[in-house]
Order: C-alpha cells, then sequence, then structure tokens
C-alpha cells in the first residue's frame, strides 16, 4: 500500500508573534495544511494520508480538515511524537495498527508547510520509494555552500556542483526506515537532521528526486509574503 504522511508538528517560532502553529496560518482564504492536504488528495495512488500533529492541536486539525475537506475516509489525523523522526514512526504505528505493514509498503512524508509541491514531484517520489527504497526531493544549490563548524570561520567551501538544497517530500519502503531507525543507536538519533539521513548514516543509498524553486518552505513572516505572490502569480 501507499500511505502520504503530512509532518504538521512545527510550532512556527521563527513565524515570530503568532499564537498558532505557522501551519494553520491563512494563505489565500484557507490554512497552509489545508492547501498542502489537497495536493496530496488529488493523487488517487494513496491509500491512506495521515496528518500527525502536536497532542494540543489534533482536535483543531481534525475540525479544519472537516470544514474545508469534509469527510474523507483517506484522511486521518494522528498524534506526533517529540521530534520529526519520532512523528513519523507514530504515524507507522497507526498503520501497522490499523492497516498491517506488508515488505512493498512506501509512505511520502511531507512538510505541512510546503503547500506548492507538483504531481510530478509525488508520482516521482512514490516511484522512486518503491524502486529504490528511499528517495530525497531536492534541487541543485544555486549558491556557493559555506562550511564552518563554529560559525565563525569558513572550515570549508564543498564544490558547488555536488551540493543539493533538500525539500520534501522523502519517501521511503516502511519496514526499510523502521528497521534501520531502531538499529542506530541514541548518539547516532541525536544528529539526525531528517529522516533521509536515517538512510546514510546506515551507508544504504538514496534516490534523488528533483524538486521545485517553487517548493517552498514557509517558515517566516518573509517566506509568506512570497508564498501568497506565488498565488497571485498563478490566477
Amino acid at each position: 500500500m501507499i500511505y502520504g504522511e503530512i509532518l504538521a508538528g512545527g510550532k512556527g517560532t521563527r513565524m515570530g508573534n503568532i499564537d498558532m502553529p505557522k501551519q494553520f496560518l491563512t494563505l489565500k482564504s484557507k490554512p497552509i495544511i489545508i492547501h498542502t492536504i489537497e495536493k496530496f488528495l488529488l493523487n488517487h495512488r494513496f491509500d491512506a494520508l495521515l496528518v500527525v500533529a502536536p497532542k494540543e492541536w489534533v482536535h483543531h486539525s481534525r475540525s479544519l480538515i472537516a470544514k474545508h475537506l469534509g469527510k474523507d475516509h483517506r484522511v486521518v489525523v494522528v498524534e506526533g511524537g517529540k521530534d520529526r523522526n519520532e512523528s513519523i514512526m507514530s504515524g507507522i504505528r497507526y498503520i501497522e495498527q490499523t492497516y498491517g505493514l506488508t515488505d512493498e509498503d512506501v509512505i511520502v512524508t511531507h512538510d505541512s508547510v510546503r503547500p506548492f509541491l507538483t504531481h510530478r514531484i509525488i508520482e516521482e517520489n512514490i516511484d522512486a520509494a518503491l524502486k529504490y527504497g528511499a528517495c530525497d526531493t531536492v534541487i541543485a544549490a544555486i549558491d556557493t555552500i559555506i562550511e564552518s563548524t563554529n560559525g565563525e570561520i569558513v572550515t570549508d567551501i564543498p564544490v558547488r556542483n555536488h551540493m543539493y538544497q533538500g525539500q520534501t517530500p522523502q519517501s521511503f519502503n516502511i519496514n526499510k526506515l523502521v528497521a534501520l531507525y531502531q538499529g542506530l543507536s541514541e548518539e547516532q538519533k541525536t544528529i539526525l537532521t531528517d529522516a533521509a539521513k536515517i538512510f546514510t548514516v546506515s551507508g544504504v543509498p538514496v534516490k534523488l528526486v528533483e524538486g521545485e524553486l517553487f517548493n517552498i518552505k514557509i517558515t517566516t513572516p518573509y517566506d509568506l509574503k512570497i508564498a501568497n505572490a506565488l498565488f497571485e502569480e498563478r490566477v
């Protein structure tokens, strides 16, 4: 089976003085998260779509979905975990308890605040997860990347042609993801920045899927202005 998982656990600290997580802010008359869910619902390959939210925002998430999308048997809101990867695992535990798991099952994980993903990106993620077991959506780095281990002095300038900027979705064979995650030490888990790193830390290849420049993550007030401008451009 093919599952979508929208990660809505962010608190929106970089958005400034707001009274709710950034995924619930309004973008063109609808919450950002609703725009994102709609993109997944347009793809009929998904057997179920999980929205993973903080415990205190589960009821609010369900209310928004009912208001804007009505009843869709494929959509369910589940409580997330303490961090991104634990939230992914919370969704997987729900899948296992509700549907069971097979070695062919894949999951497409995506940031709730990336509402501009395309049908192509979703399709290529599904296909790559089925074929390779893991994939990450990226765009080639435009600017030179500077590394500094202490924030004061340049320690490395990697070759730009080898650098990419990570986006989402990130998609995986579920059983492989769980097995690798459970095989990590607690120390290894502390250095994880996203789910794809579970594979790279374990020495397992992750296939690249080409993203889009406009597949932005809305995390700051400036990002929200850009997102509104992108919607205006598409009208």
